[in-house]
């Protein structure tokens, strides 16, 4: 395995093309306490290019990880793209089954609570298999329904 990679990957959708370039350094002998940071193996550096079709703007950004893998730079630009399609995911059906978008819970740590109750409750959703319906579906025939609350809950 090289001690530094990159690779460079091109994606199209959504009216857009989209650059990323990775680097991945292996070899951290020139970080100064590089051993208080445990389990410490590579530094990767992401630089995305997105093309917006529509407006013909061009946007940058750099984004910089570390990792206690020790992989290469191909290896590590489609772990982390997968990583993001799934929060990207996760964001979508929040967004769209408890309409987190439209929260406008601003004071001490309520966005941050209600957040991971919405997270609970989604996951609840999804392990009840006793309907066929989406997670927005479930979520109002619970709210209509007590007995099927109680089968979600399992109480």
């Amino acid at each position: 395995m090289k001690s530094n990679s990159m690779s460079e990957e091109t994606d199209l959708g959504h009216g857009r093309i989209e650059k990323r370039v990775c680097s991945v350094i292996n070899d951290l002998s020139m970080i100064d306490q590089k051993d208080q940071w445990k389990g410490l193996r590579s530094i990767i550096k992401i630089e995305a290019e997105r093309y917006i079709k529509s407006t013909g703007e061009t946007e940058c950004e750099t984004r910089y990880y570390i990792s206690s893998l020790q992989g290469d730079a191909q290896q590590c630009n489609r772990s982390i793209r997968d990583h993001w399609k799934i929060e990207n995911s996760l964001h979508w059906i929040l967004d769209v089954a408890f309409n987190e978008d439209q929260d406008r819970k601003r004071t001490g740590n309520a966005a941050q609570n209600f957040s991971v109750i919405n997270r609970i409750a989604l996951n609840l959703l999804k392990n009840e298999t006793s309907t066929k319906q989406g997670i927005k579906g479930k979520r109002l025939k619970a709210g209509w329904s007590n007995e099927y609350l109680e089968a979600i809950l399992k109480i």
